[in-house]
């Protein structure tokens, strides 16, 4: 079963302050888009570098997550190290989902330029920096769709199944209207009723 950890980096939401938004639009989004089975393991911390190294270490390596999802702390301001506790961890770079993150985000905000997301692989897991606000969230993992449906830039979670399956983890299935999963045809399984 696919096993992807959850993560919102928070200093006020992890202590009460206010109500988390992120976790609860990631899990939406994956409820949405999967048809393959799956298992969530959400984890609420504060912005703290040593915090958030720790929770991915134990994600990946304890838990054994093949895919890590993080929500929130990739500006530039000073409490914003998400980006740099997963570099920190990270045995790999995949710097293509950070490009396509801020490509995804340009066509909304302007400000996506100051986004320092990246996309890494520990071990036989992929981490990805997404933004922190639910309806980036969603932009960010299915893409730029004009009104009458046609993709014009592509979601980053189209290359997650196959990215998956390449670092050994399960084939994933997702719902084509929702999210179309990309892979060769040579990589692609029959249908699961």
């Amino acid at each position: 079963m696919l096993k992807i950890g959850l993560v919102a980096t928070s200093d006020r939401a992890s202590q009460g302050v206010y109500e988390d938004k992120g976790l609860p639009a990631l899990n939406a989004w994956l409820e949405s888009a999967l048809a393959s089975p799956w298992q969530a393991m959400a984890r609420l911390i504060p912005d703290d570098q040593a915090e958030i190294e720790r929770t991915l270490i134990d994600l990946v390596d304890t838990e054994g997550c093949h895919l890590v999802l993080t929500t929130g702390g990739t500006g530039p301001a000073p409490r914003d190290v998400t980006p740099d506790a997963t570099l920190a961890v990270a045995d790999r770079l995949m710097p293509g989902f950070g490009e396509q993150m801020r490509q995804i985000s340009l066509h909304f905000v302007p400000t996506a330029i100051l986004s320092r997301q990246v996309g890494v692989i520990r071990q036989r897991c992929l981490i990805l920096n997404l933004p922190g606000q639910p309806k980036a969230i969603a932009e960010t993992l299915a893409g730029v769709i004009d009104p009458e449906g046609n993709t014009l830039v592509p979601g980053i979670f189209a290359a997650v199944p196959y990215c998956i399956e390449l670092l050994g983890g399960p084939y994933i299935e997702t719902h084509p209207t929702v999210c179309r999963a990309f892979r060769p045809k040579s990589a692609s399984q029959p249908a699961t009723k």
